[in-house]
């Protein structure tokens, strides 16, 4: 075998690690990726400096067209009380996570906040990192 028969023998075996490792890298991210944000609908969250809880019972979202969710499940506005003392019954330091996206009116927020209030329940608000 000559030289450059040689030359691209190796250069293509390099490729195919090099494409491996690529493939790999993709499978990862692609797994690990929903892992970071649980049940999480696509939001723009006001930015923030802070940190956030890792422990979480259930999250409350408000979209910009005011619709409610509880984790993924939307829900009306009027039978959020009621969802959230079923999912949070029994629970030790309920806590919700409140996401409300931004340009959400402020009336929207405290109607959670009120409720978590009234419950005893703890809140915690969602931000976007700085």
């Amino acid at each position: 075998m000559n030289l450059r028969g040689r030359n691209k023998v190796s250069a293509t075996f390099s490729m195919s690690s090099m494409t491996d490792i690529v493939f790999l890298l993709l499978i990862f991210f692609m797994l690990t990726s929903p892992v970071i944000t649980p049940e999480a609908l696509d939001l723009i969250l006001p930015k923030a400096k802070g940190k956030t809880t890792s422990q979480q019972n259930v999250a409350v979202s408000i979209t910009k067209e005011l619709d409610f969710y509880i984790n993924d499940e939307k829900i009306n506005s009027n039978k959020i009380e009621n969802a959230l003392k079923s999912k949070l019954n029994g629970i030790e330091e309920p806590t919700i996570i409140l996401r409300a996206e931004e340009g959400v009116p402020i009336e929207k927020a405290v109607l959670i906040m009120d409720i978590a209030n009234r419950n005893r329940f703890k809140i915690v608000l969602a931000v976007k990192p700085n």
